[in-house]
């Protein structure tokens, strides 16, 4: 098994710590991982992205051309990321930011508004948890409680307080995907 994913966004809306906690949560269960952040020079508000490649074995590029699963955060980055998805691929986007619909249908495309709910559970910044909750409906090698394990071990201490509304991030983002249309 080997999956590659790519997570698009602005800087500030999590990107990187998404790609960081599912790599710490493949990682955990004992997969091989790698984990590349790719950012603007501008940082918060530019442009920002990673690839994580989660695998059984050794992984002999930790470059994507294609990925299989990618989630876009904002428009320019669904606008990209559709584009060179691999047919018969999964894309999460953030309808909040997101104001079209899909323009391929070889893919599979989950619509979910993680910036609503983010700002439900009271603060906008787990926009990412709620997209990374979606991404793992159709990551079948890492489960809700892996991440959930992985927040607890890698999470910073003085963010140790924002355990429980991550999880819940986590899982409404796993919901809101789970009741798209199949």
């Amino acid at each position: 098994m080997q999956k590659e994913i790519i997570i698009a966004g602005f800087g500030g809306q999590g990107v990187l710590f998404g790609g960081q906690v599912l790599a710490y949560a493949a990682m955990d269960a004992g997969k091989e991982v790698t984990w590349i952040p790719s950012y603007g020079p501008e940082m918060r508000g530019g442009t920002a992205n990673c690839t994580v490649v989660i695998a059984d074995d050794e992984i002999g590029s930790p470059l994507v051309k294609n990925p299989p699963l990618a989630i876009a955060l904002n428009l320019p980055s669904f606008d990209k990321y559709e584009e060179v998805l691999a047919p018969g691929g999964t894309l999460i986007v953030n309808q909040s930011m997101v104001d079209r619909g899909a323009k391929r249908d070889d893919i599979h495309v989950i619509f979910v508004p993680c910036n609503e709910i983010a700002e439900e559970i009271g603060d906008k910044k787990l926009l990412n948890m709620v997209a990374v909750g979606a991404l793992l409906t159709v990551l079948n090698d890492i489960t809700l409680k892996d991440v959930e394990k992985a927040l607890e071990g890698h999470l910073p201490a003085r963010h140790k307080h924002l355990l429980p509304k991550n999880f819940e991030a986590l899982k409404r983002g796993f919901e809101a995907a789970q009741k798209m249309p199949a």
